[in-house]
């Protein structure tokens, strides 16, 4: 079976993780795969937004599959935390914008996948939370580095200690999440906020998100020159020629990304 499904339609990646039967956990092989199209997303000029999802309905993705995790040596589980990190790590570096479409629980490794993302959107009936310290180990795959900038150092560190499950609203309410909606409108919401992002020049786009995620690490004076930066590699491409064109003539721009 495959693990990852992948497939490309109108500029928008859907990546889907393809294990219900184990509630979407994370095996080596569901790793692996998971890189690969993540590699080949970051390198297609077609892909201007991507969505990860899971199939079934009850998980998003529980975590690390801990049926394998049992059956490994010290060296193998190592190799499977530094994959997963360096995974989700390559996800959170994608040029595209990234959303991910919470179809169900979202735990451990699920919930750090989910903040890998630009954006979260959730199905009402779920929970989530980052609930490594319930089994001894901590989060390990940017976890205790991506929620505390998320929400708060605070809230981030009563979560992770406490290994708290929340619902979606209650995610919704301290900015985990950016909208909760019916299941049944998952995919629809999730598309929705991709084409509102499409209508938009592409490489816009990516140098956007360059310079907000690189501007967050850095102080303002240094984001500033980061901007800047950003701006110029905007100024020689067709795309903004082409904006000021429609502008001009009252028509709807075709971005080519070029």
């Amino acid at each position: 079976m495959t693990t990852v499904i992948y497939r490309v339609e109108n500029h928008v990646a859907t990546v889907t993780l393809n294990r219900p039967e184990s509630l979407n956990c994370f095996n080596y092989e569901m790793l692996k795969s998971l890189d690969e199209v993540i590699e080949h997303i970051r390198t297609n000029a077609d892909v201007r937004v991507v969505i990860i999802t899971a199939s079934g309905e009850k998980a998003f993705s529980v975590g690390a599959d801990l049926k394998e995790r049992k059956t490994l040596n010290e060296e193998q589980v190592r190799r499977n935390v530094y994959k997963i990190g360096q995974v989700f790590a390559n996800i959170g570096e994608l040029p595209q914008p990234t959303i991910a479409a919470i179809n169900g629980y979202a735990f451990g490794g699920g919930m750090e996948l989910a903040l890998a993302c630009d954006f979260r959107i959730s199905v009402e009936d779920t929970q989530m939370g980052l609930t490594e310290t319930s089994l001894a180990i901590i989060p390990g795959a940017g976890g205790t580095q991506r929620l505390p900038r998320l929400i708060g150092e605070t809230k981030a560190m009563e979560l992770i200690l406490t290994a708290k499950r929340i619902t979606a609203n209650e995610a919704k309410d301290i900015g985990l999440v950016s909208s909760v909606v019916p299941r049944e409108k998952l995919m629809e919401a999730s598309m929705k906020l991709a084409n509102d992002m499409l209508k938009n020049g592409p490489l816009a786009l990516q140098q956007a998100k360059f310079a907000i995620k690189q501007g967050l690490n850095t102080d303002l004076h240094t984001g500033f020159k980061i901007e800047r930066k950003a701006y110029e590699v905007i100024i020689p491409t067709e795309d903004r020629v082409e904006a000021l064109a429609a502008f001009s003539e009252k028509r709807n721009p075709n971005f080519k990304g070029k």
